[in-house]
């Protein structure tokens, strides 16, 4: 039998039309994605299913279950433990130059996907004897990678590919050894290749609060004011306007001397960055 494949073009209204039969039987609103990865994400749907784009329509108004498979493949969850590892050194810097001295540190990682950033914060925070002091929340709208997220537990054949991102964070040049020890990554991490899985210490997976959000919902579910916000590779994929609406609720909702951490190809641009002090790749708020 031959599997049918979609081979259409896509128009915008094409698009506009997925966006609104969405929100119009849920409460998640694409309308303010960008247009090209909205784009990129519906096509990729309409092959793998494989449907047209009026079956697509068709059955996110009928089936809720079929809707919350498509918003899951809707959100890119792309990530890895320490990505971007020089970005983590001044990520420390930050911690010890502004939280070290804190009763409780407020952490909240919003759009977090598996949860592999959530879990490299805390490998350092315990580095620094700083994890008992850490309230830690972490958010995203798929509920799949959430649970992947709380269990901590990956593929070693994917997660192989990122130990390298460990070494280069966490084992420091000869100058930086007085200060912080080399560590071993067998003090947070349990490793079995026969059986192709990595989990992370019971320790680590019960320290952080995981709960399904919408970002683009601009709520503030925790109802409480964090001293770092990491939101790192998730703006890139919103429209310029979204973008300086949830970087303007991460100012409203920064402690103050809070800080904001970005992707490395993301930024904050225009006049909403008047409202921060960049030092490298942490974003501080400044207060009025």
């Amino acid at each position: 039998m031959c599997t049918l494949v979609y081979m259409g073009e896509i128009s915008q209204e094409d698009i506009f039309r997925v966006q609104e039969a969405i929100q119009k039987v849920s409460s998640y609103d694409f309308s303010n994605y960008s247009y090209n990865s909205f784009y990129r994400r519906v096509e990729k749907i309409l092959h793998d299913y494989p449907i047209d784009i009026e079956t697509l329509i068709e059955k996110i108004n009928k089936d809720y279950n079929f809707l919350e498979r498509v918003v899951m493949d809707i959100t890119v969850n792309t990530t890895e433990i320490f990505r971007d590892p020089d970005t983590w050194f001044f990520i420390r810097q930050a911690i010890e130059k502004k939280y070290s001295k804190q009763q409780n540190i407020n952490i909240w990682h919003a759009g977090c996907s598996t949860g592999l950033e959530v879990y490299s914060l805390m490998i350092i925070l315990s580095e620094m004897n700083l994890l008992e002091k850490a309230s830690i929340y972490a958010s995203d709208i798929n509920v799949e990678v959430l649970n992947t997220a709380m269990c901590g537990k990956y593929k070693y054949h994917e997660f192989q590919n990122y130990i390298d991102n460990f070494d280069k964070a966490l084992n420091l040049s000869e100058n930086m050894r007085g200060k912080y020890k080399s560590v071993n990554m067998s003090d947070y991490i349990e490793v079995n290749k026969f059986k192709d899985y990595v989990t992370m210490k019971d320790f680590l997976v019960e320290k952080p609060l995981f709960i399904k959000h919408d970002l683009t919902t601009c709520r503030n579910i925790f109802d409480k004011d964090f001293d770092m916000i990491f939101c790192r590779n998730v703006l890139i994929y919103f429209n310029h306007d979204l973008q300086n609406k949830v970087i303007n609720f991460f100012y409203e909702n920064l402690a103050k001397n809070g800080c904001l951490i970005v992707g490395r190809h993301e930024g904050i641009i225009g006049s909403i960055a008047s409202n921060f002090n960049k030092q490298d790749s942490v974003y501080y708020r400044k207060n009025p």
